[in-house]
């Protein structure tokens, strides 16, 4: 270590005021989605810090990515006793690893779609603040709506994600820090001045503050330390700051605020262009890092001001574009980081850290209990074969291919095609167990199907019959199961496997399932009467559509979380929804929002969700009451069940 440099509070002296009451406390999570941890370290020793298998896989004991995890998460949790001072040593720590490593010991970038189920799992286990030191350059700043979904969920739970703003030294975009529920962090040194490599943009100036982040010291893999520069040392200042004022207001007031609360001071304490002068504000963001300003705003606001959840909603349309400021299914299964110019910046495959160097430039704790997984997912269903040798080999056992009258056209058979594979493994069942079963979004891979146990073969059966219904016109399937490890696909990507539950298994197209939904017309009707109901039924028929639309575009998402699996089972057995715009049709209102919320009406040892729609009257002021109607999921168990009857009231 080079004793001229500085340790943290030498770089932010208004933290040993803090200290002096607090080093944060217990009930205030922050989860670290990062590189791998070396846990052993001793600065860890004494902590409450412990690790969350994910599908990132170190490989090894020292790499960019451990090297770059440890370091940003001593950062936050490095114990006072030890070599390297944290933040907010006492908070509670989780790390949820998105970095594995290569090989040569670079970071195996992270994709949008991991990244959004290390967020799930950061809600589920508790996590208060989401540090991620990383990011995925993007020329629009526009993320994959499954993120997306991911990081609303976040705002709806009162949860604030802090994000590195990137380290090309340009105007330019960074996901997830691109996002409007994310708070971006930029770098500074300590005289205030935007480091050169430091990112910048109008994406970013709203929302976005400068912190520390020349010379950080930190925790190297192995029991070592050092210190080093980039967006990715900033980022966990400003998560470990966060965690810090929760657990300060904590013990003064007795109640814990909310980190969105505690951003927005932040926010609003930042020293902008006008108090800290520079030769392109643009490059300051919203302003740098006030501790002192913000801890006057934080311990002298009410109560109320600081722990209600936030008023405003993000829907998932506004969460994948960046914030630019400019001047039944049938009851049974059916068939139906280093300085570079703008120029040089590249689209990665997946998010890296932002070091400022070559990739990443960079006791108490343990490995958590392992909980099992449930998944209710909606997509389409596909096939992979996990490599080259193992398609050819069914294309050679698939024979060559014949016309019409009998010729030859292909000597083998293309087991890509469905057309052709279907009938190849109608002859031979036994095969479909050789095949990787895939569950897509939007085209994107997020599960493979691995159908084990006395039943296997009946499930293999019906991944038959969904994919011939897929071939047919088939839009999606449901998939409930249990997470039973990971499988690498063909072309490289691993996601995890689910291992379904076939009495939740189903097939469908929404115009059958709006179809089956809808009243049956009753007999003896006139003409005028027919109309009526025929007007009736065609009305209810498209607010049950646009319902199963926003759930399957709108809000798709993994069907990870709880409230995933509620609104998916919701989507999956719409009867409650046909009740609901039947009951909103005749009072003339539309639909406005759909919203999950914890149930107050549950079942002992249960997991029950609310799942709550909002509609408005269209031809009445903007100011006239809504009406909500809320029925309850329960989702403890793999396959969901609705508690309870359909409840309904005005709000104000």
């Amino acid at each position: 270590m080079n004793g001229s440099l500085p340790t943290i509070d030498e770089i932010l002296p208004e933290l040993r005021e803090i200290w002096n009451e607090t080093a944060g406390d217990p009930s205030v999570c922050v989860a670290v989605l990062d590189g791998p941890v070396d846990l052993t370290h001793p600065c860890f020793s004494g902590g409450t810090l412990a690790s969350i298998a994910t599908l990132a896989v170190a490989g090894h004991e020292v790499g960019a990515a451990v090297a770059h995890g440890t370091h940003v998460a001593s950062v936050i949790f490095g114990q006072h006793q030890g070599l390297v001072k944290g933040i907010s040593p006492a908070c509670r720590g989780l790390v949820i690893p998105i970095f594995g490593e290569f090989s040569d010991g670079e970071p195996v970038p992270c994709s949008q779609v991991d990244l959004a189920r290390a967020i799930n799992v950061a809600i589920q286990s508790g996590a208060d603040v989401i540090n991620i030191s990383g990011g995925q350059y993007s020329p629009t700043g526009t993320a994959h709506p499954i993120l997306a979904d991911a990081i609303r969920k976040c705002q709806e739970s009162n949860i604030v994600i802090v994000a590195a703003a990137g380290n090309q030294g340009c105007d330019c975009l960074h996901i997830p820090a691109s996002l409007p529920a994310v708070l971006p962090v930029g770098a500074m040194d300590r005289d205030g001045s935007p480091l050169p490599f430091s990112n910048w943009g109008e994406a970013y100036r709203s929302r976005g503050v400068l912190a520390p982040g020349a010379d950080i010291p930190g925790a190297s893999p192995g029991g070592g330390i050092s210190h080093a520069s980039g967006t990715s040392y900033a980022t966990p200042v400003v998560s470990g700051l966060i965690a810090l004022l929760m657990s300060l207001y904590l013990k003064r007031h007795g109640v814990k605020p909310g980190a969105l609360q505690v951003r927005d001071a932040i926010l609003a304490a930042a020293l902008g262009c006008a108090e800290q002068p520079t030769d392109d504000c643009r490059r300051l963001l919203l302003g740098h890092l006030n501790i002192s300003r913000t801890m006057s705003i934080i311990l002298h606001s009410g109560a109320s001001n600081m722990t209600e959840p936030q008023c405003v909603k993000i829907t998932s349309e506004d969460a994948l574009q960046p914030q630019v400021q400019r001047g039944v299914p049938p009851t049974s299964p059916s068939r139906e980081s280093s300085e570079v110019a703008p120029s040089s910046a590249r689209v990665s495959e997946g998010l890296v850290p932002s070091g400022s160097g070559k990739s990443c430039g960079c006791g108490g704790s343990g490995s958590s209990p392992q909980q099992v997984q449930l998944i209710y997912a909606l997509g389409q269903l596909g096939v992979d074969f996990g490599s080259e040798a193992r398609r050819d080999s069914f294309a050679q056992a698939m024979g060559s291919v014949t016309d019409q009258q009998g010729r030859v056209i292909a000597p083998y058979g293309n087991p890509q095609d469905p057309r052709q594979l279907l009938p190849y493994l109608k002859d031979h069942p036994w095969d479909a167990a050789a095949l990787t079963w895939t569950l897509s979004i939007d085209a994107t891979p997020v599960y493979a199907i691995l159908p084990v146990g006395p039943f296997a073969s009946t499930a293999h059966e019906r991944l038959r019959e969904f994919l011939q219904d897929m071939a047919d016109g088939v839009e999606r399937i449901s998939v409930p199961g249990v997470v039973a490890g990971s499988v690498r696909l063909a072309n490289g990507q691993t996601v995890p496997a689910i291992v379904p539950e076939l009495r939740g298994m189903y097939s469908w197209t929404t115009e059958a399932l709006v179809r089956s939904l809808v009243p049956v017309r009753p007999e003896g009707l006139d003409e005028a009467e027919n109309a009526r109901f025929a007007l009736q039924a065609a009305e209810v028929a498209e607010g049950v559509r646009n319902f199963l639309e926003r759930v399957y575009f709108e809000l798709r998402n993994l069907g990870q979380t709880p409230q995933d699996r509620a609104i998916n089972f919701a989507a999956t057995n719409a009867f409650n929804i046909e009740t609901v715009f039947e009951n909103a049709h005749k009072l003339k209102m539309d639909l406005d929002s759909i919203e999950v919320e914890p149930s107050p009406i549950c079942r002992p040892e249960s997991d029950c969700w609310d799942v709550k729609l909002m509609f408005f009257f269209p031809e009445k002021e903007a100011q006239a009451a809504r009406r909500a109607y809320r029925f309850t999921v329960d989702v403890s168990d793999v396959v969901p069940v609705t508690v309870g009857e359909m409840r309904t009231w005005m709000v104000r």
